[in-house]
């Protein structure tokens, strides 16, 4: 008998047969582990062997382990009909299986990623985020993009943002930030995909103080080479209090300790001293003790 017919033979058997009535815990986890390697065993068998087995698990009352094993199989066969099979189950599953199932076509790939659009617009929030990680598997900007641009909710729209900032998608994020303007998601996603040249250009934006704000401390997080000269011109330049915190606040996630020093040594006002002094000391500077001596004895 040959290598997969055995295989296929010897999981229908183990699948089918009736536990015994005195069938212990340790007799069910055996069945169940001995189950599993039989599934496991599908993986090398032919797809038109391999699939009916592995559709009747799905359908039957095993164990969700054995059901999420047997997605994973399922993903793996390539074969219209198991991709059929998982979009199905994408649709009309419940529970955590249906989010499995999601998924698992993101692994997959192929055509039926693109049928998941229906599946996420007549979902709970579950399930959609179940579908926006599946685009995200698969690589796939477009449907992550058309979310964003059509979301109803601004959760929906920060995750298909933010989720496009992890693949580095920067012509779609210009695309989302061209017609739906900045926003915290967009800034968000540009941190994650580390676009300090977007980061940059929204620091100097002057247009929403709050946006600009914001794309200012990022600054400090993405940790551009010009960062902490740019920090430090923005302070040095704005008339707006909340911009120089912004920079103040940028300087210190970024660790700039020097160009806060800088900024100290150069104010004449008591209360700018006061503010960039505390500042010094929240960073721990090594120079923080020399100042407060210094200003002590009166030499500042």
């Amino acid at each position: 008998m040959r290598t997969y017919t055995r295989l296929i033979f010897i999981f229908c058997f183990l699948l089918m047969a009736n536990p015994a009535p005195a069938q212990d815990s340790g007799d069910v986890a055996n069945d169940e582990a001995l189950k599993m390697v039989a599934l496991e065993a599908l993986m090398s068998a032919p797809s038109e062997r391999a699939l009916p087995i592995v559709i009747r698990v799905l359908e039957g009352d095993g164990s969700d382990e054995m059901k999420e094993a047997a997605l994973f199989i399922l993903s793996q066969i390539e074969h219209p009909d198991a991709s059929a099979q998982l979009l199905n189950m994408a649709r009309s599953a419940s529970g955590e299986l249906r989010l499995d199932a999601i998924r698992m076509i993101g692994i997959s790939g192929g055509d039926a990623v693109d049928s998941l659009a229906a599946v996420f617009s007549s979902g709970g929030s579950d399930v959609r985020e179940a579908v926006l990680e599946a685009y995200m598997i698969a690589g796939n900007k477009q449907g992550l993009y058309d979310i964003a641009v059509s979301a109803e909710n601004n959760d929906d729209f920060e995750a298909a943002v933010e989720m496009l900032g992890a693949m580095g998608a920067s012509e779609e994020l210009s695309k989302i930030r061209a017609s739906a303007g900045v926003s915290d998601a967009i800034i968000n996603a540009y941190i994650i995909s580390d676009d300090a040249d977007a980061i940059r250009e929204l620091a100097l934006d002057r247009s929403d103080l709050k946006q600009q704000a914001r794309a200012i401390e990022a600054l400090g997080i993405v940790g551009a080479d010009d960062a902490e000269a740019l920090l430090t011109q923005i302070y040095r330049e704005s008339d707006s209090e909340f911009i120089k915190e912004a920079a103040l606040n940028g300087l210190l996630i970024g660790d700039y300790d020097d160009s806060v020093l800088q900024l100290y040594r150069s104010a004449t006002s008591v209360s700018e001293k006061r503010a960039l002094l505390q500042m010094l000391v929240m960073m721990d500077s090594d120079q923080v003790m020399d100042i407060i001596d210094e200003t002590l004895a009166g030499d500042q």
